[in-house]
């Protein structure tokens, strides 16, 4: 057996293929709520940009399309834990956020969808037994 000597510790970024990423800064902080926590020129045109919620060890980077020629087939999988999904869900419309209609039970957890400016899909999820409105 293979012995591992070094151990991950924690996922530091994911990204997110956007069009525009002052514009995608802008949702991720202003609509989200999220805080900027890297934002470095990385190219010409084009910077190193990582958002999150406050305090989180990980990381989305707002990656500009542009620079991936293969951006449509690395779409994001991310999922957003939530203490209070319909609390989550409610704020989130309000900043004009597009939210799946409703908040689905299923067994593993309650969820709702929320998608961003360029229709990047992500999941929020709530844990079972909170209250539903």
């Amino acid at each position: 057996m293979l012995e591992v000597s070094a151990v991950i510790e924690h996922i530091a970024t994911a990204a997110v293929y956007v069009e525009d990423q002052e514009q995608s800064l802008d949702f991720w902080t202003k609509r989200v709520g999220f805080t900027l926590h890297r934002d470095e020129e990385m190219a010409l045109d084009a910077r190193w940009i990582e958002v999150g919620p406050e305090g989180a060890r990980t990381h989305l980077v707002l990656y500009p399309k542009a620079l991936m020629e293969d951006w449509e087939e690395r779409r994001p999988s991310i999922v957003f834990q939530c203490e209070d999904i319909e609390g989550t869900v409610e704020s989130l419309r309000a900043n004009g956020v597009e939210v799946s209609d409703e908040i689905r039970d299923m067994r593993w957890s309650r969820y709702a969808t929320f998608k961003d400016l360029d229709g990047n899909e992500f999941l929020l999820k709530g844990e079972l037994g909170q209250p539903s409105t």
